[in-house]
């Protein structure tokens, strides 16, 4: 993969892989990191190009994505705003169908779900379901990479968005990832691309259980009816605490998870 610039490149397009290049959203935050990555995907011969993640409805970032070409599709890991606010728009600005798990994000064609296969622009890619971070995340599989919104980010861990995202499936999820070939780079929704999702996903997975070993630990120390905001401040106390809303949603996920019988 090309060098990675060492400050982030806002709102100019910088080639990754031989058919994806990443746009860069200038709303860097506590969540989003860098910013939103608004990746484009194009064959060597196409001049159209399929949009993963759009982000916020931001006139400029939704502009520039029109200015590099015909948009064939536009493609969304997940509900969130960082990511699908914009589709909508983006969609009346080039013509281009938005296609999604969420029904009701979808205009113009049909929905996305495991196991579809997009083929456009110029390349192919095929649909992997992983729920956990939302319920309706979904990864986008090329041969070199795959597309992972917010279920594996460039840096840091992701968080549980409970209830609707279950910890269960998240590390279901996980472990499909884990099982990709070597080799195969992480082009995430935010932060800097990453070289194996094998890999990461691995250490995502010892992540957890470390966390969760951790939550199991304060439970004792607490009590079994400890709520999520008491374990916070005893797990996450050496994170900033402009994060610990966050983290409680990882918390009361976790929590399900450990007190649902199995």
């Amino acid at each position: 993969m090309p060098g990675r610039p060492e400050h982030p490149l806002y709102e100019k397009p910088r080639q990754v892989t031989p058919t994806a290049s990443v746009l860069l959203a200038d709303n860097p935050g506590p969540m989003t990191l860098e910013g939103t990555n608004t990746w484009l995907l194009r064959g060597p011969d196409s001049e159209r190009f399929i949009v993963i993640d759009p982000g916020y409805e931001e006139e400029g970032h939704l502009r520039l994505i029109a200015e590099q070409g015909p948009v064939a599709q536009i493609l969304l890991t997940h509900r969130h705003d960082d990511h699908a606010q914009g589709a909508r728009r983006l969609a009346e600005l080039t013509g281009a169908p938005v296609r999604a798990l969420d029904p009701s994000l979808v205009l113009g064609d049909e929905g996305l779900g495991e196991g579809a296969v997009v083929a456009a622009a110029g390349v192919e890619l095929r649909v992997l379901a992983t729920p956990g971070h939302t319920s309706d995340s979904l990864c986008f599989l090329l041969d070199d990479a795959v597309l992972t919104g917010d279920t594996v980010l460039g840096r840091g861990t992701t968080v549980i968005d409970h209830p609707d995202g279950k910890l269960g499936e998240y590390l279901d999820s996980l472990r499909r990832l884990a099982e990709l070939p070597p080799g195969v780079a992480v082009l995430p929704g935010h932060g800097p691309e990453l070289a194996d999702a094998g890999v990461i996903a691995r250490e995502y997975l010892a992540h957890r259980e470390e966390r969760l070993d951790q939550i199991r630990a304060a439970l004792r120390d607490l009590g079994p009816d400890a709520t999520a905001r008491q374990i916070v401040e005893l797990v996450y106390a050496d994170v900033d605490q402009i994060l610990w809303p966050a983290a409680e949603w990882s918390v009361e996920a976790q929590l399900t998870y450990l007190r649902t019988p199995t």
